[in-house]
């Protein structure tokens, strides 16, 4: 929804990739391969430009077509009173019996992610405040995140359980944690973050929240017993793609992130909620 989920004055290809990619990562997160999806838009009666904007929107759904091998199966347009409101419904196939799941996880499972942390919600700190971040890496990954398909698809038989982070690590770990009746330990020097999420945060410490609450990473969140190790380092190197370990699952059905002195950072704090 415009002005809630992306700004309204965004690029139309750049709205439409981000639509995409974020239920690329859903997708992702099960193990599934792309195969097509559905498309719904609502677009307000006074909106200026009509034509040009659906044009650009259209070029940004065929830019990801290509990249990531799906198509476009059908839909609905219609018109609104209210702001401009996408829907995509993706569809992906996985082989049966062999969907990731959210639940799964069992006690002492160590906790990874895959690449860096932050680096969305931090871009997007710098858009909102009209900070100017030292490069563009932060923004270029609120507008593109990376859905980890190739990754989804090679963790079956490994993760115990599977979810991409979209509210944040806080939030998504508390997802898993509340499926499987279990608490979660995070080491906050474990986390990984982008040297650009590095420099932002040497300017502005105030935001070091977002890197664990902030959410739109859109990266892989999962669990796996510790005799999976070595297959998640040959994995990760298969990809070039960095999977770091975290923490590990707990009996106490709480939540802790902890500093470097064991205290929990985090407080009452939660990720992010809808409602």
């Amino acid at each position: 929804m415009a002005d809630v989920h992306f700004f309204s004055s965004d690029p139309a290809d750049r709205i439409a990739q981000k639509a995409m990619r974020v239920n690329l990562s859903d997708l992702a997160a099960m193990g599934a391969t792309p195969a097509g999806y559905l498309v719904a838009l609502a677009i307000p009666r006074d909106m200026k430009n009509i034509d040009e904007w659906v044009a650009g929107f259209a070029s940004g759904l065929k830019m990801d077509q290509d990249i990531f091998g799906w198509s476009l199966f059908g839909g609905d347009t219609v018109s609104t009173t209210g702001p401009l409101t996408i829907s995509i419904t993706a569809i992906g196939l996985v082989k049966s019996e062999q969907a990731l799941r959210r639940f799964g996880a069992e006690l002492g499972d160590d906790i990874y992610v895959s690449g860096n942390l932050g680096d969305s919600a931090l871009g997007l700190k710098s858009l909102t405040d009209k900070i100017s971040p030292s490069n563009n890496i932060l923004i270029d990954r609120y507008y593109l995140p990376i859905p980890r398909i190739k990754l989804g698809q090679n963790l079956w038989g490994i993760a115990s359980s599977v979810m991409d982070i979209s509210d944040g690590l806080l939030g998504d770990i508390g997802h898993i944690a509340a499926l499987s009746g279990l608490g979660a330990e995070i080491k906050d020097e474990l986390i990984p973050k982008s040297e650009a999420a590095g420099k932002f945060l040497e300017r502005f410490p105030q935001y070091k929240n977002l890197i664990w609450q902030g959410g739109d990473d859109y990266e892989l969140l999962f669990t796996a017993p510790s005799s999976k190790k070595n297959d998640i380092q040959r994995l990760s190197r298969k990809l070039a793609l960095p999977l770091t370990k975290i923490g590990h699952m707990t009996d106490d059905k709480t939540i802790v992130i902890q500093d470097k002195n064991g205290m929990n950072i985090i407080g009452n704090a939660q990720g992010f909620r809808h409602f």
